[in-house]
């Protein structure tokens, strides 16, 4: 058997400057699986025009808007010659510059591209530039069987894969409360940056009608302010005296993700979208049963380890939380199959099929993702 070209792969590490996001996690453990292979030799870029990378890194010297400004409505400038001699070029966050080089791009939900109103300019401006990079040639690589789906509806004709990503480590939780009045006190956990798509306000309003019921349960929303911060606030004012319990973590460490996750009562994700769900697995590690929505990835990365309901439920998302809080058989029947469904999402599954996947798009032989 002849033995296999070496595969050069300029990889996009974009989200690995600036404050680190989901996605930012997702291509660091990405990277990281792919380094420990010696079937790919990955070659880092970075369009950027202030960063300033080490020099094994191949800078595309220009400010990441103007060439979103240009991509959304054209095909210069190439990046041909800052790429160089690459076999395949991984966009890994909605991204891939126009080349003659084949292309993969990697697109993680595609709620901006459904609701184009919801999303700030440059965002869209993203998704005018993945758009056109579909349109001219590249594939797309997916986090899950639901965002493919979503992709095809939304860019017919686009060549589609799925690999999913896998777990985050989960550190082991400080000693100490991070927040204070939390220590010992039963609450319900969302993370996730404030904005629509997270469906808070409907949180919010579940959360109230277990008051009663449950009168020391807290609601501890924690991610950085996003566009549905208002929506929230007002929510939480018509809980009356209850708003009180409802608390506002910000943005936060791993340490505190760890924290929380260990010492909450439930993690509540009730998204109007999601294109994997990195809440999902975290709180399967840390032993903590799950109430989410049935829409997007949820069900296909959740299985067995969540109760779900439609997002506009407000009725049954609350009766889904007061079975996960107050079921002692349905809890743990939650926490064991998240104990063995975590597992099955690994850096190493994942690194091994994006590899295949490289070797396929830098080949041609794509067909079967259509």
């Amino acid at each position: 058997m002849a033995e296999l070209a070496e595969l050069r792969v300029g990889f996009d590490i974009g989200p690995l400057f600036g404050e680190r996001t989901g996605i930012g996690y997702a291509v660091d453990a990405m990277r990281s699986a792919l380094l420990q292979r010696d079937d790919v030799k990955l070659r880092d870029y970075l369009l950027s025009f202030r960063a300033r990378p080490g020099s094994n890194v191949r800078r595309l010297p220009l400010p990441a808007v103007l060439a979103h400004r240009l991509w959304a409505k054209g095909d210069w400038p190439r990046a041909d010659r800052w790429l160089g001699d690459m076999s395949i070029v991984h966009g890994t966050n909605y991204v891939v510059p126009p080349c003659s080089i084949p292309r993969l791009v990697s697109v993680y939900d595609c709620w901006f591209l459904r609701s184009p109103r919801d999303a700030q300019p440059a965002v869209a401006r993203a998704g005018q530039v993945l758009q056109r990079a579909v349109a001219d040639g590249a594939v797309v690589h997916t986090s899950s069987h639901a965002s493919t789906r979503a992709v095809r509806e939304l860019m017919p004709g686009a060549r589609v894969v799925t690999v999913y990503l896998g777990a985050l480590p989960l550190p082991p939780p400080p000693t100490r409360a991070p927040i204070s009045g939390l220590d010992g006190a039963p609450f319900v956990l969302a993370v996730g940056k404030l904005e629509r798509r997270k469906n808070l306000p409907a949180l919010v309003k579940a959360f109230g009608e277990l008051t009663t019921t449950i009168p020391e349960l807290h609601l501890v929303l924690a991610g950085s302010d996003g566009d549905d911060r208002a929506a929230i606030d007002t929510a939480i004012d018509s809980l009356g005296s209850a708003s009180n319990r409802v608390s506002f973590a910000g943005r936060i460490e791993d340490d505190v993700r760890s924290w929380l996750l260990h010492h909450a009562s439930l993690l509540a994700y009730p998204s109007l979208d999601e294109g994997f769900g990195f809440p999902l697995l975290d709180a399967m590690q840390a032993g903590l049963p799950i109430v989410a929505s049935n829409v997007g990835s949820i069900p296909e990365v959740g299985g067995e380890a969540v109760l779900l309901s439609d997002p506009t439920d407000i009725a049954t998302l609350a009766s889904n939380m007061r079975v996960a809080l107050t079921d002692s058989a349905a809890r743990d029947r939650l926490v064991a199959a998240g104990g063995v469904r975590w597992r099955e999402f690994t850096w190493e599954k994942c690194a091994a099929e994006l590899a295949g996947v490289y070797r396929q798009v830098a080949d041609g032989d794509t067909d079967g993702w259509l």
